[in-house]
């Protein structure tokens, strides 16, 4: 009699700690798909833009500033806000979001 209690016993363990691993494996698949791989495709995203902006581009910083694309030099866009005023902006300052609004809105 106790033997086959003791049978029962260690059959339920097995499958508790299967169950255990695919919900836990579930979970990494789960964040997988919705954090991780997202995250990923917009950065893929940002470093394109960043590489293909160009003169006279319409673009906007992260502080909300409005101009066009004067020159690009290296790591460095010369953005005019106005006729003569030229700002000198970092390339990674610009948002993709935001010049995605802003290009959309035309």
């Amino acid at each position: 009699m106790y033997h086959s209690l003791l049978l029962q016993v260690d059959g339920g363990a097995g499958s508790g700690i299967m169950g255990q691993v695919f919900l836990f494996g579930s979970i990494i698949l789960i964040m997988y798909f919705f954090m991780i791989r997202p995250q990923q495709k917009k950065q893929k995203e940002t470093t394109k833009f960043i590489s293909e902006i160009k003169k006279g581009d319409q673009v906007v910083t992260v502080g909300g500033i409005h101009g066009k694309v004067f020159s690009v030099e290296g790591d460095l866009v010369y953005v005019e806000l106005d006729k003569g005023m030229k700002l000198k902006v970092e390339k990674s300052a610009l948002s993709l979001d935001y010049t995605k609004k802003l290009n959309n809105a035309k």
